[in-house]
C-alpha cells in the first residue's frame, strides 16, 4: 500500500521568516488521519528567510534529523556545540534528557530543510549533537544511509531510534530499488523531481506513506533527489 500525500494537502502556513508545511500533525496543524507514521512523528518541509531562523527552545525523548536542501543551517545548543550545515549534509540532535537548541539561517539566501522527527526505543539519556556531509554524488542511482539506529550502518550519523534515514539522487529515467523488511513502514519525499514509487507518480514535496510493501522499486521522471525513512 502506497499512500501519496500531495504537497498540497499538507497542513501549516506562511509565517513571514518561515514557510513551512507539516506532513503530520505539528503545531497548529491537526489531522486524526496523521499523527504518525509506525515511530516517525514529524517531516517538517520549512523555508526560512535569510537571516532569521528558530530562537533557542527545548526538546525531549525525540531524534531530530535535520537534512539541508539549500543554503546552510547554522546550530548552538545548550551543551555548546555549534556547527553549520550545508545544502546536502544532514544533522542529528538525541534530544535525551532535555536540551535547548537554535538553528538559524544566517546566509544571503533562503535555506530550505527537511526537518524528521523520530520517536526514540527508550526516553531519557544524554543528549548529543552531531553532522556529517553526504556528498550527493555519492548516492547516485543507490540508496546511501544518512543516519541509522543500526550499529551496522557504519558511516551513518547515529540516532537512538528503531529507524534509518537514507538519501538517494537519480537522473531522470534512473531506478533504485530499497527493500522494506517484513513488518516495516517507509515514508519517501523527492526534495526535488517526479517519481514513480511502484507505479504511482509522487511529485516533489509529496509525501509517499508506505506499508506492506517488501520491494520499493523508484524511477524518476525528472532529475530527482529523494529522502527515505525506514521505521517500525
Amino acid at each position: 500500500m502506497i499512500d501519496v500525500r500531495p504537497y498540497d494537502s499538507l497542513g501549516g502556513g506562511q509565517h513571514g521568516w518561515l514557510d513551512t508545511r507539516h506532513h503530520f500533525s505539528f503545531a497548529d496543524y491537526h489531522d486524526a488521519r496523521r499523527m504518525h507514521w509506525g515511530d516517525l512523528r514529524v517531516w517538517n518541509d520549512d523555508e526560512i528567510a535569510p537571516q532569521s531562523g528558530f530562537p533557542p527552545h527545548p526538546h525531549a525523548n525525540m531524534e531530530i534529523i535535520t537534512y539541508v536542501r539549500q543554503g546552510a543551517i547554522t546550530h548552538q545548543d545548550s551543551l555548546g556545540n555549534r556547527g553549520r550545515t550545508e545544502a546536502g549534509d544532514v544533522q542529528v540532535m538525541s534530544a535525551g534528557s532535555g536540551i535547548r537548541h537554535a538553528e538559524y539561517n544566517l546566509e544571503p539566501e533562503t535555506a530550505k530543510i527537511f526537518q524528521i522527527w523520530i520517536m526514540p526505543r527508550e526516553n531519557g539519556g544524554e543528549p548529543s549533537w552531531g553532522a556529517k556531509p553526504f556528498p550527493k554524488s555519492d548516492r547516485t542511482g543507490r540508496f546511501v544511509t544518512l543516519a541509522s539506529g543500526d550499529a551496522s550502518d557504519d558511516d551513518a550519523l547515529r540516532i537512538r531510534a528503531d529507524a534509518r534515514v537514507s538519501g538517494v539522487t537519480l537522473a531522470a529515467g534512473e531506478t533504485a530499488e530499497y527493500q522494506l523488511g517484513a513488518g516495516r513502514k517507509a515514508y519517501l519525499v523527492p526534495a526535488t523531481g517526479a517519481v514513480e514509487v511502484n507505479g504511482k507518480h509522487v511529485a516533489a514535496r509529496d509525501g509517499a506513506a508506505v506499508q506492506d510493501e517488501s520491494l520499493l522499486r523508484i524511477r524518476a521522471i525528472e532529475d530527482a533527489e529523494i529522502v527515505l525513512v525506514d521505521t517500525a
